[in-house]
């Protein structure tokens, strides 16, 4: 695996291997703390949950960046905005799936991103279960890694256009039950696609992706933090991700949730997914005039 320097930038060479081996420290901390009790509370009223090996993982990632680049910005999924750069900035996201891990599911990941004037340069993702990690480099491609910071390189097989995909759904947590847009949306997918994935886990669908176990992710409004670092991965493994109505995606940190809806997917079969999500504006006016059911409706 060779990849060259960054000019004008940290190495991003050193950059890799450094964000592998953090990822891989946090997995450790968690696939530990996940043998014991558990104590998981409510972030806000989405329904999220934070949990103290969230904090701990994300302050183990954090601690090394700030002491190895204490110039660079640090955004983290608990702790916010660590500080502030406007060229240089990593994104934590230290326990994707902590619902998961909540009810005793073991489907959550640890993810890692650096960014470049908020595009994402440099990505890892961390499965502390199969203990495998993820990585990609912009312009240098993917690799995944069994142990340790030493990858091969990732490239998602060809695989035959199916007659109904597989598909990950994912939305974030501030997108309401009466959202029109997600409704419709996931009718359309519910009635096309062979299965639809909600794995909690975002980071984790990018990862099946771009090993080519599914054929595609729709994202309505995801969260930010964790986009960058899954995205990057797919793109360098050969996928394509657009914006929702086949235009280019915007794939800077930052952007507004309505900017960072997308659908992703092998370059073969990319048209016939943005094809579909599409499909979705044309029965959202009969979507909208439906009333969700509330859970105070059935006596929840």
């Amino acid at each position: 695996m060779d990849v060259e320097p960054n000019r004008g930038g940290p190495d991003l060479r050193d950059a890799h291997r450094f964000a592998v081996e953090a990822a891989q420290a946090a997995g450790r901390l968690l696939r530990r703390g996940t043998r014991g009790e558990l104590h998981a509370r409510a972030k806000n009223d989405s329904g999220d949950l934070v949990t103290d090996l969230d904090l701990a993982a994300e302050r183990l990632i954090v601690d090394r960046i700030r002491a190895r680049w204490p110039e660079h910005g640090v955004i983290a999924e608990e702790g916010g905005e660590y500080a502030a750069d406007n060229t240089w900035a990593w994104l934590v996201d230290p326990l994707d799936g902590t619902n998961n891990v909540a009810i005793g599911l073991p489907a959550y990941v640890v993810g890692i991103a650096l960014c470049d004037r908020g595009s994402p340069v440099l990505g890892v993702v961390h499965d502390p279960v199969a203990g495998r990690t993820w990585s990609a480099v912009r312009g240098r491609g993917a690799f995944v890694h069994r142990s340790g910071p030493a990858g091969r390189p990732l490239h998602a097989p060809s695989r035959p256009v199916p007659t109904a995909p597989v598909l990950a759904w994912t939305q974030g947590h501030g997108v309401a039950r009466d959202d029109s847009t997600a409704r419709a949306l996931k009718v359309v997918l519910d009635t096309t696609a062979r299965r639809v994935l909600q794995l909690w886990a975002p980071l984790l669908s990018w990862v099946m992706l771009a090993r080519g176990d599914i054929d595609g992710i729709v994202g309505y409004r995801p969260e930010a933090v964790d986009l960058p670092a899954g995205m990057l991965l797919a793109a360098e493994a050969g996928m394509v991700v657009r914006a929702l109505d086949g235009g280019c995606f915007d794939d800077r940190y930052g952007c507004p949730a309505d900017r960072r809806s997308f659908v992703a997917g092998p370059p073969e079969t990319i048209d016939r997914l943005v094809k579909l999500v599409t499909a979705a504006q044309w029965i959202e006016p009969q979507v909208r005039q439906l009333t969700p059911i509330s859970l105070t409706t059935v006596g929840w």
